[in-house]
Formats: C-alpha cells, structure tokens, sequence
C-alpha cells in the first residue's frame, strides 16, 4: 500500500521557526513530525510513502539519508507549490494500480491508528474516505456534515457560520478514480477544490484520540506539551 504525505507547506504562520525548518521537521519530543508520520504509516503496513517538498527541501533529504528500513520513501520537489490535489494530479502515475492509498497532511500531530481509516475504507463502497475531528474553531478549518451512515452529505472549507464542529483531519483513503476529478491547473487543493465534488460520494471516520494542527507557534506550545503524555498511555 502507499501514502502520500504532504509537506511542501512554506509555514508561514509558524515563523521564525520555520526560518531555519521545514513544517515537517519540526521536533515533538524530540522527534520530527515526519518520523512520527513514518512510524504511523509502517504501523498501519504501508510498504512506500510519496514526500512533496518545496521549502528547505535539502533538511528532509538529509535526515532521510540517515533513517533505515519502511516504508521505503521517495522525494518530489515543488519548485512552485502545486496545491496538495495538484501534487495528487502531477504524480498519479504512483499510484497507478492501487485499490487505494492514503493521503496525510505532515503538519497535523495525531495517534490515530489510520489501520482504522484502512478498515473503513476497505469495507465501505465510497470512491473517498475521510477523517475528521471535533473543533474549538470549526471556521479555521473544513467542516462536514454527515448522515446517520457517516456518509458525507455537506463539505466547506473554513467556512463563516459553520454547520457543525466537525471538521477535516487531513487524512484521507482515496480510490485512483479521485484523481479523474481533478482537472483544473495547479495550484489545486484537496479542500477548497477536490472535497466538495466528492459530496454524496465520500464517507467519513471520526479521529477518536489525540489530535492537533501544529499550525501557529501557540499550537506547537500546546503539543509539546501534551504529546509525551499521549505517547505514554
């Protein structure tokens, strides 16, 4: 199975830390989200991951050069940021074949097991799995609706007067099928551009554990703070 993981973001909100540090590298507990992300995918059995880079490419090359055994990765380099569906749409090709893959935004600091979106995709019949989480702030992100069935029946991305708390959690099983949605110039986004065709066709699982986007430096703050005692539970 593959993934991508989406890590080309400049990290602008997040400076004068990402000055010296791509979003990716940036250390929870001493270790990169990008090696926490690594871990998950292994965990969850997927055999190659697919990194888009663009700021600081060469500090995530180098700490890759010292990392050994799965997932295997390859690298893509962003000379103009493509949009996270763009990156989908220029390297379809990787995934040509597949059932699935997953797709996951390295930014976001998570323990949920994606062995669980896996299952839910597998055994559901949606051409789109998604995940989501209950938000202080629904507006800053993409909000849902969902039916009884956890189908996907409304989708925004940040939104003035939301409809609900729940929200996108940026990590998603695609069928190949998807990328034939995706058909405008980049740059492109998954949230703005691709989610809301998928309405009536995508399904969604809850996060149900510990979640957060290591967006701004007082969410890093938090993290920090509150991922060792994740990690020892």
């Amino acid at each position: 199975m593959k993934a991508y993981l989406m890590a080309a973001g400049v990290g602008s909100r997040l400076r004068p830390i990402t000055d010296r540090l791509p979003k990716c590298m940036v250390a929870i507990d001493d270790r990169p989200l990008l090696d926490i992300w690594l871990e998950a995918f292994r965990d969850a059995g997927i055999d190659e991951v697919l990194v888009n880079l663009h700021h600081l490419p060469d500090v995530v090359r180098e700490y890759l050069a010292t990392r050994s055994g799965p997932p295997a990765v390859t690298t893509v380099f962003e000379s103009e940021l493509l949009g996270s569906a763009g990156t989908l749409a220029a390297n379809k090709d990787w995934v040509r074949g597949e059932e699935f893959f997953l797709v996951c935004n390295a930014d976001n600091l998570t323990d949920f097991d994606l062995r669980e979106l896996i299952d839910a995709h597998r055994s559901g019949r949606h051409i789109a799995t998604l995940t989501a989480f209950r938000s202080e702030t629904p507006s800053s992100g993409g909000v849902l609706e969902l039916d009884d069935a956890g189908r996907v029946i409304g989708f925004t991305e940040k939104p003035k007067n939301p409809v609900s708390d729940l929200v996108n959690a940026g990590m998603y099983a695609f069928s190949p099928d998807v990328l034939d949605e995706i058909t405008e110039p980049a740059p492109v986004d998954i949230g703005f551009h691709l989610l809301p065709r998928l309405v009536g066709r995508a399904q969604a699982v809850a996060v149900d554990g510990y979640f957060r986007d290591i967006g701004t430096p007082e969410a890093y703050r938090r993290a920090r703070e509150e991922w060792p005692a994740r990690v020892l539970r």
